[in-house]
């Protein structure tokens, strides 16, 4: 398994370098998070910060793509990344598409997944923590049901001590910190996983 889990990937790009090969790579770009958000001024940055590390990017929103184009985009890529938005509206769309057991079948097979805020949070067993962060109304369809992908047995709270979320993290630290495991990161470091071994960076 190889996880490289950002709140703000832009901040942290060139240390994705140290951890795969990144010129001329193929990534699978889901935005589908930031589709419901006001504010995405992040996902050009994310896309362009991946552009200089010399990936070949290709965009995919899988709340508007058929399961079969969605199979053979994330299929033909060397890595997944997954932009930041709202976690739960992120969730709902996985489940859906069908997307969600495709990301898994692609880190069960050892490719790199990197994940940006709502994409770091949706690996985790259950994303009911989010509610702090981000709306579950986006997600009517998950009718409270918030288990996700369950590929780590953790949870990235990503924007520690960063604005605007500096309260909602406080929040989620207060409220989950005795029943989950809690990995809160600025948007200057973020969670490394190979295999069984976990490290934060920045």
């Amino acid at each position: 398994m190889k996880l490289f889990l950002a709140a703000y990937f832009k901040r942290v790009a060139p240390l994705l370098t140290k951890y795969m090969q990144c010129e001329g790579q193929k990534v699978v770009f889901i935005t589908t998070a930031s589709k419901v958000e006001k504010v995405k001024f992040y996902v050009k940055a994310d896309k362009n910060a991946l552009l200089k590390l010399g990936f070949i990017v290709e965009e995919l929103d899988v709340s508007i793509e058929e399961t079969a184009e969605i199979q053979a985009k994330i299929n033909a890529c060397d890595c997944i990344f997954v932009e930041g938005g709202n976690t739960f509206f992120l969730l709902q769309e996985l489940k859906r598409s069908g997307a969600d057991q495709m990301i898994l079948e692609h880190i069960q097979k050892n490719k790199m997944y990197i994940g940006a805020s709502a994409g770091s949070m949706i690996i985790s067993k259950n994303i009911e923590y989010a509610k702090h962060m981000d709306n579950p109304a986006y997600a009517l369809e998950l009718n409270g049901d918030y288990s996700a992908l369950g590929a780590i047995n953790f949870c990235i709270v990503p924007h520690y001590l960063n604005s605007p979320f500096k309260k909602a993290v406080e929040k989620i630290i207060i409220e989950y910190t005795n029943s989950l495991t809690l990995y809160p990161i600025s948007n200057n470091q973020a969670v490394v996983v190979e295999g069984d071994h976990v490290k934060v960076v920045n």
